[in-house]
């Protein structure tokens, strides 16, 4: 499946069984989690939007892409 790389913009390929993502044009080589990690940690919209499923996180920070496990 083509979906949109998170670093160059450019298309990459998301493996049928979500296993990895891969992009040919920036050499983006990781797994479908940490490619999930990588847009919400890099990409606003896609913070907000994950925020509503965990609940209240009042008094709580983001942390970094390190600590999102």
């Amino acid at each position: 499946m083509k979906i949109k790389c998170p670093k160059c913009k450019g298309i990459a390929e998301l493996a049928s069984d979500f296993s990895f993502v891969k992009c040919g044009q920036c050499d983006l080589d990781m797994t479908y989690g940490e490619y999930v990690r990588f847009v919400a940690h890099n990409d606003v919209t896609y913070s907000d939007i994950l925020g509503d499923y965990a609940g209240s996180t009042e008094g709580q920070s983001a942390g970094t892409l390190d600590e999102w496990d």
